[in-house]
């Protein structure tokens, strides 16, 4: 880690909904940045936005983009939508959006070290890459990505949620609760709903 200058954390959002984008959030900070004890007292307090309420989630976001503003944070988070998902399949959606979330925070591979949750990898020329189990519970990067995607994912859930007002969008985020299910029973699939996803419930669109 002391050998790179820069920390990336990368975590997921919206994998397993039967409806809207899969969100990946990349999150950089300065490595002598996260060593002074102001960075760190910022840092107190964060977790995975998973454990985090709504208001919690967006309550960082916000911090999150104040220290954008100040130049000692960079975040970027990069969306394939529920078309693209059917097209290619989950897993290379996530990594299509994982490899433009790097190249949108301009990051020189020789000098970052990628900290990824679960299963993720980054791009091979990313040689200073570690995956790591439950990492947005262990890296504060990684809780900060997991943050961005989420709470950018889900604000988009709410505004799709007004032009698919039958499916009950803004509440469970496109999550296959059994409201949703009713509701794709009853309306059939939209034109975000991820079909291949929804094959499971055996019924289709009206």
């Amino acid at each position: 880690m002391m050998q790179q200058r820069y920390v990336v954390g990368i975590d997921e959002a919206g994998r397993g909904p039967l409806a809207g984008p899969v969100a990946v959030g990349a999150a950089m900070i300065d490595v002598r940045r996260i060593k002074q004890k102001r960075t760190q007292a910022w840092l107190k307090g964060l977790r995975d936005s998973k454990k985090l309420s709504e208001k919690k989630r967006e309550e960082w976001f916000g911090k999150m983009e104040v220290a954008q503003e100040e130049g000692w944070l960079a975040f970027a988070v990069m969306m394939v939508s529920a078309r693209e998902i059917d097209r290619r399949g989950i897993a290379p959606s996530i990594s299509r959006a994982l490899t433009q979330a790097l190249k949108n925070l301009n990051t020189n591979p020789a000098h970052t070290l990628v900290l990824l949750d679960g299963g993720l990898k980054a791009p091979k020329e990313f040689a200073h890459q570690k995956t790591i189990i439950k990492g947005d519970e262990k890296e504060p990067t990684i809780s900060l990505a997991s943050i961005a995607a989420k709470v950018t994912r889900d604000r988009l859930m709410k505004r799709l949620a007004k032009r698919y007002p039958h499916y009950g969008l803004e509440v469970h985020k496109g999550y296959g609760t059994a409201a949703h299910r009713g509701a794709l029973r009853r309306h059939g699939l939209s034109a975000i709903h991820r079909k291949s996803f929804c094959t499971r419930l055996h019924f289709w669109s009206k």
